[in-house]
């Protein structure tokens, strides 16, 4: 089975763990995926979109297409299938509203596809607004890849860390006024960032650690508590969870804010504690900076909770899903 796969940028972290770690499990089972990124040139995405004509199917990753492209890969693709992961019918910086290109451009592309894969419930029941055939499939990731690793931080410090990009920091932001006064009161706090840009902060020491694919994973073994503050908009709630997954996979026990699946997450794996509001957040960062073993318990939970998110147990969904006539 070959298949051609779509993608606006296929070097980010949303195609990596969506499609990219599934790919050699894909061609094992026989199906064949050819990677490609959507040309900027109207001539140079004609030539691509054509190639769909000689293969069984087209995945299109995220990407939503314009009328020109949808018309055109509709007469080419034998079938469409559409993954995505994000609330990209809203506007990250107007979620409130559906007058905006956002909105017309994913109903298109739902419509268009034979196939809608969707990253949690919520974003599934947009999809299903628009397409009978949705199916929900959480980003999956290499959980074997923390159990080879072990701590390598050797002082009695407790770490909290926040994994994210640039983009997402503001969501950090909003919680440090918690985190200075945390950082006046039990000693021996850290926080540590790893990401692409890094916070200021008064009374915050801040340990910044530019993000790494090959260190990640070690980086966040050596925290403590994971951090995973979000607002709550249209557009957060579809936020796949992937950073709460990070640390359940790394053993650490969460505190998270209660939107999209956060949760979900938080609640049925019984590794963290939710915080809704800064009086919430500082008595739950209190609670598990002072009891280890809570933070114990609550680690052991994360570890097992996390295995059903593995990437060979998320590989053979999505080959049902592909296979599916």
């Amino acid at each position: 089975m070959k298949i051609l796969v779509i993608s606006n940028n296929p070097s980010r972290a949303s195609f990596r763990q969506r499609i990219g770690i599934y790919l050699d499990r894909l061609a094992e089972s026989g199906i064949d995926c050819r990677v490609e990124k959507l040309p900027a040139s109207c001539v140079r995405r004609w030539r691509l979109l054509q190639q769909a004509k000689h293969c069984d199917a087209v995945l299109i990753h995220k990407k939503t297409l314009n009328l020109w492209d949808a018309r055109l890969l509709r007469r080419s693709a034998r079938k469409i299938i559409y993954d995505f992961d994000d609330a990209i019918m809203y506007s990250p910086t107007r979620p409130q509203t559906n007058r905006t290109s956002h909105m017309r451009l994913f109903q298109r592309t739902a419509r268009l596809a034979d196939q809608v894969i969707a990253g949690n419930d919520y974003l599934a029941e947009h999809a299903r607004q628009y397409n009978s055939c949705v199916h929900v499939l959480p980003t999956g990731l290499d959980t074997a890849a923390f159990r080879t690793l072990t701590k390598t931080t050797k002082d009695d410090r407790i770490r909290l860390v926040w994994i994210g990009s640039r983009s997402t920091l503001p969501y950090l932001e909003e919680i440090l006024p918690v985190l200075r006064q945390i950082g006046r009161q039990p000693p021996g706090v850290v926080l540590r960032v790893i990401a692409d840009a890094f916070p200021d902060a008064d009374n915050v020491e801040i340990e910044k650690c530019t993000w790494s694919l090959d260190r990640q994973n070690q980086q966040l073994i050596d925290a403590d508590i994971g951090l995973a503050p979000l607002p709550d908009n249209r557009f957060t709630r579809g936020k796949c969870g992937f950073k709460i997954l990070q640390y359940f996979a790394a053993s650490l026990p969460v505190v998270g804010s209660p939107v999209g699946v956060n949760r979900q997450f938080i609640q049925e794996s019984g590794a963290g504690i939710i915080a809704e509001n800064h009086t919430q957040w500082k008595e739950a960062l209190i609670r598990l900076i002072r009891e280890e073993p809570l933070r114990r318990t609550q680690a052991r939970n994360a570890s097992e909770y996390v295995r059903r998110f593995d990437r060979k147990e998320i590989a053979l969904r999505l080959m049902d899903i592909i296979k599916v006539s």
